[in-house]
């Protein structure tokens, strides 16, 4: 990759590496050295699995900090929402992350540059890079300044029963939408009757069921909470 490049992704993340060989080597997926054999490169799967304990580190230290009062169940459940795949590729998007990382020729054909999990392992190879170059402190910084409005964001769910809102500011804050709900199924008699709603946000879909349209709605918004949370 050429060095003006790397000066302009830089640029975007505000940090400027000592040593530029560690951002090439985190931009570096495994279909390019696949398809570059003859010579010595290394993809980015170490960095990847490093920077995913750091960014874990960082983010646990940070909801501890802002939320002292808070249970260990809920804390972990508020660093799922933080660190899923969804929310790393959407953190990544606002880089532009996918235009400096480096893809084989079937990863570029089939816009890898775009896939979630491409985009969400470039970002933890990211922040394994700075890591490496800078130490705890700047890691540290970094995921502060691109999770920040998240970790402020996050704690503002009615309850933790109220699944359609938590989902709904998830929604909100990684995509800019607005999760939509469907009616797809209706069974049963007039007085004992079961609703099937069906929800989608961007590429998720999930399905819920209830006695009630809102509670259908809630169940479906349960179920992709828990895709989401736990997608890693």
């Amino acid at each position: 990759m050429e060095a003006d490049q790397l000066h302009t992704l830089e640029e975007s993340i505000s940090y400027y590496f000592k040593n530029p060989d560690l951002l090439a080597e985190a931009l570096r997926h495994s279909s390019f050295v696949n398809e570059h054999v003859d010579i010595a490169l290394r993809d980015n799967e170490r960095f990847e699995f490093l920077g995913d304990a750091v960014l874990n580190l960082v983010i646990g230290n940070l909801l501890m900090e802002k939320y002292p009062d808070l249970h260990e169940g809920d804390l972990s459940r508020m660093r799922a929402n933080l660190v899923n795949e969804l929310t790393l590729a959407s953190i990544a998007r606002t880089a532009e992350l996918g235009k400096f990382i480096q893809l084989g020729r079937g990863e570029i054909q089939t816009h890898g540059q775009d896939k979630n999990s491409i985009l969400a392992d470039a970002l933890e190879a990211l922040i394994a890079a700075i890591y490496l170059d800078g130490g705890f402190e700047a890691a540290f910084a970094f995921i502060d300044n691109r999770f920040h409005d998240r970790l402020s964001f996050i704690i503002h769910s009615a309850s933790d029963h109220d699944y359609k809102s938590r989902l709904q500011e998830l929604a909100q804050l990684t995509y800019r939408v607005t999760p939509q709900y469907k009616v797809v199924k209706e069974s049963g008699p007039d007085h004992d009757k079961v609703f099937n709603v069906r929800l989608a946000i961007h590429e998720l879909v999930a399905e819920g069921r209830g006695k009630s349209k809102k509670s259908a709605e809630q169940d479906a918004a349960r179920r992709a909470l828990e895709r989401l949370e736990f997608k890693k």
